[in-house]
């Protein structure tokens, strides 16, 4: 069963939040959804269960529209986190799990299952309320999961927790995809993204900027990082002909470079020695390719502000 988005595109008055999107997720795939806030994440994933609509294109499950039968077999952890604060932790779970199908006597015997794999503190007949904000958030992560849903949908599902914790999560994550489950989830973390995501797609106001594998997009930019630990100076590195900077990093220092070819003369240059303590040519990371493409993005808007201001000012003076 197969998540297929083909040409969807919404808009909110003169604003075009989602612009001829097309991306598909199989059963047994993460896909990373990446981007600024406003990017238009969450507008794609409020399309995907018909809580909005698209003007045009087409979403489909199994080749066929997103009903409400469909939404049974759907898990989805929305970035507006949202539980009923008098409940009780296990009614509250199986209040979830009742609305996807569950009974009732099953959700409750995978209510403490689950509260011991995620480590949450506390008892499943404490109320919401008396949770700290982490616990609440692993009780609303299993409501989302205890069905055991064929595709989850994740709005930013490690915010606010710390690596522990968000290595517990992340862990599920797998457990339900190497399970056949197909996953799309949103996340700022780019670390995050890159160790849990299959492939991935860049939005940038509304428009797909990158989309395919992960190591596929990192290779695309070529092998213009060198991470070394050696004794050679910062100064004769930048001497080196394609080095652009130099910048500590741990116990060793961070090489860009121009272009590919570059870590030869570097690695030769810190060989003369006969040790090299460590030496790894790698393309740029995820977090470095989303800064650059959004720094890039930036450039071009204001390039074009600047272009049509000066065009403007150009057709003023030739009136004058």
């Amino acid at each position: 069963m197969t998540l297929e988005i083909e040409k969807v595109t919404k808009t909110f008055g003169d604003k075009i939040a989602v612009d001829d999107l097309s991306m598909a997720v199989s059963p047994g795939e993460v896909m990373g959804l990446i981007g600024q806030n406003g990017a238009g994440k969450t507008t794609t994933f409020r399309m995907i269960l018909n809580f909005i609509k698209a003007d045009s294109g087409t979403i489909s499950w199994d080749g066929a529209p997103i009903n409400q039968q469909t939404k049974q077999t759907i898990g989805f952890l929305p970035e507006e986190r949202g539980l009923y604060q008098k409940m009780t932790v296990e009614d509250q779970i199986m209040y979830f799990a009742e609305l996807h199908g569950m009974k009732r006597s099953d959700a409750r015997v995978k209510v403490a299952e689950w509260m011991k794999r995620l480590d949450v503190v506390g008892k499943p007949t404490d109320k919401v309320q008396t949770l700290s904000k982490g616990n609440a958030q692993k009780v609303q992560f299993i409501a989302t999961l205890i069905h055991e849903p064929k595709f989850l949908i994740l709005d930013e599902p490690f915010t606010g927790l710390d690596p522990v914790n968000t290595e517990l999560l992340r862990n599920e994550i797998k457990r339900s995809r190497d399970n056949g489950a197909a996953v799309i989830f949103s996340n700022h973390n780019m670390s995050d993204v890159e160790l849990l995501s299959d492939n991935l797609l860049m939005l940038k106001d509304g428009k797909t900027i990158l989309h395919g594998t992960v190591q596929d997009i990192r290779e695309s930019y070529g092998r213009t990082r060198v991470y070394l630990e050696s004794d050679v100076p910062d100064a004769d590195l930048l001497a080196l002909s394609g080095v652009e900077s130099v910048v500590k990093q741990g116990t060793g220092r961070s090489v860009k470079i121009s272009e590919a070819e570059v870590g030869r003369a570097i690695f030769e240059r810190v060989a003369q020695g006969g040790y090299v303590q460590a030496f790894v040519q790698a393309p740029p990371s995820l977090d470095e390719i989303f800064r650059m493409e959004v720094a890039e993005e930036d450039r071009n808007a204001r390039f074009a502000a600047q272009t049509e201001a000066e065009t403007q000012t150009k057709s003023t003076e030739e009136e004058k």
